[in-house]
């Protein structure tokens, strides 16, 4: 965990749990570790894993099972991915045709350099 991003922790935190279920680590239905157990593991406070265990239920990623702990949701991929691309488009993309358009780059050329990039990936 890089803790010297501008984003804030628990921000990051909440990233990387939504990463861990993208990547299939952790399944719909699972039990996620409890705020204690992840502070411990982060070498962070548990009202920072609180406040990114309270981001994951607004974004509809993690449900709470009074008494039991934390679950990764139904569709919780789903929604994680939605919201990546999401973000990506609103923070992302805007850098991204900025640089492009700085260095000169058009879409046909970054066409080409993606279809590229495809072929080398398929060897």
């Amino acid at each position: 965990m890089e803790f010297s991003e501008p984003r804030g922790i628990y921000l990051q935190i909440a990233d990387q749990i939504r990463d861990r279920i993208l990547q299939g680590e952790w399944q719909s239905g699972e039990r996620i570790p409890s705020i204690r157990e992840l502070a411990i593991e982060l070498g962070v406070n548990p009202n920072t894993v609180t406040k990114s265990y309270q981001t994951l239920l607004d974004w509809g990623i993690v449900a709470n099972q009074r008494g039991r702990g934390y679950f990764v949701s139904d569709r919780a991929a789903e929604r994680a991915l939605t919201a990546m691309r999401e973000e990506f488009v609103r923070d992302e993309l805007p850098k991204v045709v900025r640089a492009m358009e700085t260095l000169g780059i058009g879409i046909d050329e970054l066409t080409e350099y993606l279809a590229q990039q495809d072929g080398e990936r398929e060897k």
